[in-house]
Order: structure tokens, then sequence, then C-alpha cells
């Protein structure tokens, strides 16, 4: 079976995000489910651009819709396990924002990397739009530019 793999761009951290695996983040394989791990690296990505002083719905003026998500599995995890959350974010490509967050549990091993692409939207006229010259320096600042 052929898998894709993600690299994580360590020099572009920005946040780490603490949280646990709940529960209800349980599948029936008993560990965390993928629609769990979605709704996490949402939280995480949102308390990530939260830092940089800028809501997930208000970058510099416009939302962010998600265009695609790629997210590979390295390991399991399991309620009550401890996660942390690393979101990296490199410049931004014109209209597009990559996001890259990497999974780690309590001892530092990898469970899931993930490559999100973030598209910002004119509500007025329902299209992307470059991402604000605002965001791209609170970024830079964030990373110790």
């Amino acid at each position: 079976m052929a898998r894709m793999t993600l690299d994580f761009p360590e020099a572009m951290v920005i946040h780490r995000h603490s949280l646990s695996v709940r529960i209800t983040d349980m599948n029936y394989g008993r560990h965390l489910g993928h629609d769990a791990l979605v709704s996490l690296l949402a939280e995480a990505r949102a308390c990530a651009l939260a830092s940089l002083a800028f809501p997930e719905w208000d970058l510099a003026g416009y939302p962010s819709v998600v265009a695609d998500l790629a997210v590979t599995y390295q390991q399991e995890a399991r309620f009550p396990d401890q996660l942390t959350v690393e979101t990296a974010i490199p410049d931004p490509d014109g209209k597009a924002l990559v996001v890259h967050h990497r999974l780690r549990n309590a001892q530092g091993a990898t469970v899931a990397t993930a490559r999100v692409t973030l598209l910002l939207v004119d509500l007025d006229t329902r299209r992307p739009v470059a991402v604000p010259s605002d965001f791209t320096r609170a970024l830079a600042r964030a990373r110790g530019e």
C-alpha cells in the first residue's frame, strides 16, 4: 500500500497546544477516531491563530474556509492520553494559507501529522482573497523573524 508522507516544517512552529483524548474521541477500534482528530486539529488551529491575535473567522478582515485536509497516522492515541499539537505556518503563497499540525503524545512520539489549506474569502464576492499583510507580519513576529 502506497502511503503519502507529510513533512512538518519545524522552523515554522508558532504555537503548541496541550489537550487530552476524551472518552468521546474513541472509535470502535478503541483509539482516537478520525472525526475526533479533525475536531482536535480545529481547536489547536483556532488557538494558534488566536495567539497571533486573529480569530479564525476574522483573519485581518476575512473568514477562513478549509480547502483541503491531509492526515497521516503514525501511532494510536487512547483515552486519557495527553497530547501536544504543534502548529506551523509557512509564509502564505497567494491566496492559500497552509497550516501544518503534528500531534505528539506525552513520550514525544508522533501520533499524527496533518496539513490543512485555508482560503480567506471575501463575503461580499464569495471569492478567495490574498492573505493580508497584517496577518503575514503577525506570523513573522510569532516565528521570531
